[in-house]
C-alpha cells in the first residue's frame, strides 16, 4: 500500500506546483505593473469607445468647452458704427485656429483700435512664430496711441498662447479695421470671447 500512497502524494504535489505556475503566469501577463505600468492608460482606453455616449460626463464636458478668452484689455474703445454690431450672427472666414474657417459665430464685442500681425519668439523657447494674428495696440507694451510701422520691435503683454506674454517681437503688418470678439463653435468645441477677428475675416450668416 505504501507505494500507492506515495504515488498519490507525489501526484498531488505535482498538481499543486502546476497550478501555482499557471496562476503566476496569468498574473504577470495581465498586470500592467509587470512592464512598469506604462501601458495602463492604453489598456484602459482599449475597452472604451471614443464616442461621446460612452465617455465620462466630465471628459465629454471638457471636450465641448474649448475655453474663454476673457475680458478685453483696459482702454479698449467700442466701435461707434461697426458693420457687425454686438449680437450679429456671422460666418468666420479666418483660419487662425483649426476648424475656424466657415464656423458660425456671434459678435460679442466690436472695437476701434490698431490691430497687428506679429512675429515673435516665445518665452518658453522654440522657433519664432510668424505672422500671428492678431494683437491689438493695447496688448503691446508702451505702444502709445499712434499706429506702429511694420518692423517696429515690440513686447507682447497678452497671453493668447503659451509663451506669448512678455515675448519680444516685431510688427509684420497692421490694420485699422474694426476688430471683433466672437463666440463660435467648431468641431464640437465652443470658444467664448475669442480675440481677435477683423472685419474682412467674417461675413453675414444666411
Amino acid at each position: 500500500m505504501f507505494p500507492t500512497r506515495r504515488a498519490r502524494v507525489l501526484l498531488s504535489l505535482a498538481a499543486a506546483a502546476s497550478l501555482t505556475v499557471v496562476a503566476g503566469c496569468s498574473s504577470n501577463s495581465s498586470s500592467p505593473a509587470a512592464s512598469g505600468g506604462h501601458h495602463a492608460p492604453s489598456t484602459a482606453m482599449d475597452g472604451m469607445s471614443m464616442g461621446s455616449s460612452s465617455m465620462p460626463t466630465s471628459a465629454s464636458s471638457m471636450a465641448m468647452d474649448h475655453g474663454d478668452g476673457g475680458p478685453v484689455p483696459a482702454g479698449m474703445k467700442p466701435a461707434s458704427d461697426p458693420k457687425y454690431p454686438v449680437g450679429s450672427k456671422v460666418i468666420l472666414t479666418a483660419d487662425h485656429m483649426e476648424g475656424m474657417d466657415g464656423a458660425r459665430a456671434s459678435v460679442v464685442g466690436a472695437y476701434s483700435t490698431f490691430t497687428y500681425a506679429v512675429n515673435y519668439t516665445p518665452t518658453t523657447g522654440g522657433s519664432m512664430v510668424k505672422d500671428h494674428k492678431w494683437v491689438v495696440q493695447q496688448e503691446l507694451q508702451d505702444a502709445g496711441r499712434k499706429r506702429l510701422a511694420n518692423g517696429t520691435k515690440v513686447v507682447l503683454t497678452t497671453d493668447h498662447m503659451s509663451g506669448m506674454k512678455g515675448a519680444h517681437g516685431t510688427i509684420a503688418s497692421s490694420t485699422d479695421q474694426t476688430v471683433y470678439v466672437v463666440d463660435y463653435t467648431a468641431g464640437g468645441m465652443t470658444m467664448k470671447n475669442h480675440k481677435w477677428v477683423v472685419e474682412d475675416e467674417m461675413k453675414p450668416a444666411k
